[in-house]
Order: structure tokens, then sequence, then C-alpha cells
């Protein structure tokens, strides 16, 4: 975990959450916003057409490359929402499994959702995410 981002849990809430539930940034830290990160490979394509897993793998490799073109790393995010166009609990947690993996023990507060579409042809997953990097 960076320094300059601080994960608490709460003792009055349920620890079942896979994640912190609340962050904060140390003042003087540089916020960062990316874009919302969707499964598309260099070329535009959407990948891991049917995939849930396979499209977070995607959109975590691209957030990863957006934040760092900013600067910062997964150790810098304060908060996430995966976005996943289902209305299937098992679908939702496909995607969430990747994402959680992914960020480790930097257990961010998170926001996991179904959503009815999302942008591109295919597209399943999208990741946001809120960063803060020390200035």
């Amino acid at each position: 975990m960076s320094d300059h981002v601080r994960l608490i849990r709460s003792t009055g809430l349920s620890d079942v959450a896979q994640y912190a539930y609340v962050s904060t940034v140390r003042g003087g830290s540089r916020l960062v916003f990316p874009a919302g990160a969707c499964p598309l490979d260099a070329d535009g394509r959407t990948v891991g057409v049917g995939d849930y897993a396979a499209q977070a793998v995607q959109c975590v490799a691209n957030l990863r490359l957006a934040l760092g073109a900013a600067g910062a790393r997964f150790a810098d995010v304060v908060y996430t929402r995966v976005l996943v166009a289902s209305t299937r609990q098992r679908d939702l947690v496909a995607a969430w499994d990747v994402v959680r993996a992914a960020f480790g023990d930097h257990d961010v507060p998170s926001t996991l959702m179904g959503v009815t579409v999302l942008g591109y042809d295919d597209q399943l997953v999208e990741i946001e995410a809120v960063a803060a990097v020390a200035e």
C-alpha cells in the first residue's frame, strides 16, 4: 500500500466483504481518474467474447496501463467500481474474482454491480477506479 493511501475497516460492519469499507488520501496527493477500463485489445477489438473472467483480465491489464500513464499503480487506487453486464450473480462473481486477485492485499473499497449493457459490442465487464499519487 502507498503511504498516502489508507484503507480502513470498521469493526461495526460485517467482515464478509473482501475489501476495506473506507479509504482516505493524505493531503497533498494528486487524484487520478482514469476512464473505465474496457476489455479491448490494442487494436480496439473486444477480447473474451462471452467470457466474464477473460474480459475482466483484459480490463485489469488496461487499467494497469492507464494508471501507469498517470504515474499511478494499483497500490495507489482508493476506490473501484466493477460493472458487469448480467443479471446473474455468478457472472458478477466471475469478474470480481479476477479483479480481487489482481489487487491482492490492497483490498480497496469497491462496488460490484450488474448493468443491462455496456458501451462496446460484446462487452461484458468494465472497471472504474480512482487513485491518488503523492506529489
